[in-house]
C-alpha cells in the first residue's frame, strides 16, 4: 500500500476557492436566529405580564360553599352544626 494517493494533490470543490471575505449569511443561521428571536420576545413578553398581572389583578375569590357542604364537613370533623 503506498502513501501517496491519485487526488493527494486535488482540493475538493467545495474548499476550492474560499476567501477570507464575507460570501453572506448561512440562511439556516438566519431561520435559527429569527425562530430564536421570537422565542425570546415571547417568554419575556409572558413574563412581564404575569408579574403586572400579579401586582395590578385582585386576588381570586373562592367559590361559596353551600350550606350542605359545610353540614357535612362538620360532620367528618365531628362538629355538630349549629341547631341539631
Amino acid at each position: 500500500m503506498a502513501d501517496d494517493f491519485d487526488f493527494a494533490d486535488k482540493v475538493p470543490p467545495s474548499f476550492d476557492r474560499v476567501d477570507s471575505s464575507s460570501k453572506g449569511f448561512n440562511p439556516g443561521l438566519i431561520v435559527l436566529l429569527l425562530v430564536g428571536g421570537l422565542l425570546l420576545i415571547f417568554l419575556v413578553g409572558n413574563y412581564v405580564l404575569y408579574t403586572y398581572a400579579q401586582k395590578t389583578l385582585p386576588p381570586r375569590k373562592k367559590k361559596p360553599i353551600s350550606k350542605k357542604k359545610m353540614k357535612k364537613e362538620r360532620m367528618k370533623q365531628g362538629v355538630s352544626a349549629p341547631g341539631e
